[in-house]
């Protein structure tokens, strides 16, 4: 099985960190450790408790937490919800959701990750028309 995993820089409403970050296509939503949300970011209540399946059967993980991020890859901001799972063994995991939304790109061969040109010059756009 092949894995990536890169460093991004991650922006919250409370500031800003580098996060080894794991890219996992078997994950279905992106999660972050509640150790590194702490100055980044002030979790938001779910509302209910949410109970995420594991590798292991049988095996549940509570999850109570969320945070909104921004984070870049390549120099392109992109933005998402990320759980706030304890006990996971990443930093952070950008899951399948996150990657299908932004049309990120995962060339395994290379351990490159790419954002379709498209997302990029739409995001550039943006901060033009921002300005």
């Amino acid at each position: 099985m092949s894995i990536i995993k890169h460093p991004l820089l991650y922006v919250g409403n409370e500031g800003e960190k580098h996060l080894y970050t794991l890219f996992d296509s078997g994950s279905y939503l992106s999660c972050i450790h509640p150790d590194h949300v702490e100055g980044l970011a002030i979790p938001q209540h779910l509302g209910r408790i949410r109970k995420l399946g594991t590798a292991s059967d049988a095996h549940y993980i509570e999850v109570e937490y969320r945070v909104m991020l921004d984070f870049y890859i390549n120099d392109v901001l992109l933005s998402d919800e990320f759980l706030v799972v304890p006990g996971i063994s990443e930093e952070a995991i950008i899951g399948a959701t996150t990657m299908q939304k932004w049309r990120i790109k995962l060339d395994f061969e290379h351990e490159e990750v790419s954002v379709d040109p498209r997302v990029a010059k739409l995001q550039l756009y943006y901060q033009l028309y921002s300005l």
